[in-house]
C-alpha cells in the first residue's frame, strides 16, 4: 500500500494505492468505520472480489481501474441520489481530456458510459450511517483501459480496443480533477441542473424507445428527459407520463 498526494490535479485529496483488493469500496468503508474524514479516493490494480450495481460480480483484470472515493457527511445530504449521475459527467469528461476526444462516452440512465453502444465503465454508489451517526458514502468506478469481459448482461468494450493508449493512472489524475470540479459546482445552490445538462447532452438514448426493468416490473416507453432530481422520464404508449427511480435500460429489440 502506497499513499499520494495529487495536490497538483485536485488539492486537498488524498490517494491510497493497493497492488490487490477485494473491493475499493470495502475498503473505503473499512477507513470510514476506522474515523477517516473523507475525501480519499482508494486506488487498486486489481480486485479479487469487485462488485456492481444490484450485487452483480464485476470483472477486475490489472490494467483497467478500480477507484473508490470516500465522503463522510456530504452536503447537501438530500440531493447524495444525485451523485452517480455527476460521477458519470465527470467520468465522462475526464476520458475525453485523456483521450483528446469530443463527447465520445455517451450515458446510458443512470451511470453507465457508453462507446457505440458497448459499455465501458460502470459506477457503485454505497451508503453507510456509521456507529457515531457520520455518514459514509462512496462512489466506486471501474474503467475498462486495456480490457473487457467477454460476456456480460450488456456489450462491453475497452479503450486500448477502441484504440486509446490510456493508463488507468492517468485517467485517475484526470478524474480526481474533473470529479472535484463538478462536485464544486453540484454543491451551489441548484447546482445540479448544470449535472443533468451535462448528462443530458451525453445521454444515449433520449428520443428512443426504451425498456427498463426492475425486479419483476418492465415498463416501455420513449426516453424523453430527466426530472430535477434525475430520474428518467418516459412517454407511453397511451400519451401519460412515467417516472422511473431505479431500474436496467435496454434499447428496443436488444
Amino acid at each position: 500500500m502506497t499513499f499520494s498526494d495529487p495536490a497538483s490535479s485536485a488539492p486537498g485529496l488524498r490517494v491510497e494505492r493497493h497492488d490487490s483488493v477485494g473491493s475499493t469500496n470495502s475498503v473505503a468503508f473499512d477507513k470510514a468505520r476506522a474515523g477517516d474524514p473523507g475525501n480519499i479516493w482508494i486506488v487498486a490494480g486489481e480486485q479479487t472480489a469487485g462488485r456492481g450495481r444490484r450485487g452483480r460480480d464485476w470483472t477486475s483484470p490489472r490494467g483497467n481501474l478500480f477507484a473508490s472515493y470516500l465522503l463522510v457527511d456530504p452536503e447537501p445530504r438530500e440531493r447524495i441520489a444525485e451523485l452517480p449521475l455527476l460521477a458519470a459527467v465527470a467520468l465522462a469528461e475526464a476520458i475525453d481530456k485523456c483521450a483528446n476526444t469530443h463527447h465520445m462516452a455517451k450515458l446510458k440512465w443512470p451511470n453507465d458510459l457508453l462507446v457505440d453502444g458497448a459499455k465501458l465503465s460502470g459506477i457503485l454508489l454505497e451508503a453507510e450511517t456509521l456507529a457515531d451517526g457520520r455518514m459514509a458514502l462512496v462512489l466506486g468506478l471501474g474503467v475498462n483501459c486495456v480490457s473487457h469481459p467477454p460476456e456480460s448482461l450488456y456489450p462491453c468494450t475497452d479503450l486500448a480496443s477502441l484504440g486509446f493508449v490510456v493508463t488507468a493512472e492517468r485517467l485517475h489524475e484526470q478524474l480526481c480533477r474533473c470529479m472535484e470540479e463538478w462536485l464544486s459546482r453540484w454543491r451551489q445552490p441548484a447546482g445540479f441542473e448544470a449535472v443533468r445538462e451535462a448528462w443530458l447532452r451525453r445521454a444515449a438514448h433520449r428520443g428512443k424507445i426504451i425498456t427498463v426493468r426492475n425486479g419483476d416490473r418492465e415498463i416501455t416507453g420513449l426516453f424523453r428527459d430527466l426530472d430535477g432530481r434525475g430520474h428518467l422520464v418516459l412517454s407511453l404508449e397511451n400519451g401519460q407520463r412515467e417516472t422511473i427511480f431505479a431500474g436496467d435500460v435496454f434499447l428496443q429489440g436488444s
